[in-house]
């Protein structure tokens, strides 16, 4: 246990005796600039490859440390810049508020989320194995790209939101789906569980969704008060597995 804390603690700078880094990719968005970032092992062509969503403030740790974690196991893995240059949320406030206007505009999150897709196809990854995984605000957005039908193979949501507007029809879902929810999620209610449940049976949807007991919001975080080590660890291997089956 002790040993999967520290590895779920590490940071950008852990790279050392892992040989990973990552380094920036700019890109654009009409005029807004982006910056992702994507791991060293890109030189290598031809790999499996993951798309990393990040939460509600950006680009953080948890994306940085999954990247570098995911490449030791043979994944290219790109972090998306949704929000893009000057637009880095300050506090918790500010979050919510931009991550609100991409929920409510999902097709801007989408066209964001396919931007940073095309980056990844870029670096001459493997375009027939590809995944989607995001945190929080990611999460939600993994789940937008099953909803778009986007040509990956996996969509994976980790404490994420999981509602959409009534509005919106229940669609077919041809990308395998996996979902990781925290049961003591303040954020989602019962209802966007069922929800979403039967989105994904209507959608004949290849999926699976892992509650994870006495779990906050974002259980799999160190740096979150809601962090929750054993969880956060069978969350890992849950995710682990997953990617070995449907991307390898």
């Amino acid at each position: 246990m002790k040993n999967i804390v520290i590895l779920l603690s590490l940071v950008l700078c852990s790279t050392i005796g892992s040989g990973q880094q990552l380094k920036p990719v700019q890109y654009t968005d009409g005029s807004q600039k982006l910056k992702g970032l994507i791991t060293s092992n890109a030189a290598q062509k031809n790999l499996p490859a993951v798309l990393i969503l990040p939460a509600w403030k950006g680009i953080d740790n948890e994306a940085r440390t999954t990247a570098i974690n995911l490449a030791k196991l043979g994944y290219v893995a790109f972090i998306a810049d949704i929000y893009g240059e000057g637009n880095i949320p300050v506090d918790n406030a500010a979050a919510s508020k931009l991550a609100g206007t991409y929920k409510s505009d999902y097709k801007a999150y989408q066209h964001r989320i396919q931007l940073a897709l095309q980056e990844l196809l870029k670096a001459g990854v493997d375009k027939d194995k590809i995944a989607v995984i995001g945190y929080c605000f990611g999460g939600t957005g993994a789940l937008e790209v099953a909803r778009a039908g986007f040509e990956v193979q996996a969509a994976v949501s980790i404490h994420g939101g999981l509602a959409k507007a009534a509005d919106r029809p229940n669609k077919e879902i041809k990308t395998k789906v996996l979902v990781q929810h925290p049961a003591d999620d303040k954020s989602v209610s019962a209802a966007d569980l069922d929800n979403l449940e039967k989105e994904l049976k209507e959608g004949n949807a290849d999926f699976q969704i892992i509650t994870y007991a006495k779990s906050g919001h974002t259980f799999t975080n160190p740096e979150s008060s809601d962090f929750n080590p054993l969880m956060a660890e069978r969350a890992w291997k849950h995710l682990v597995l997953f990617l070995d089956e449907v991307l390898k």
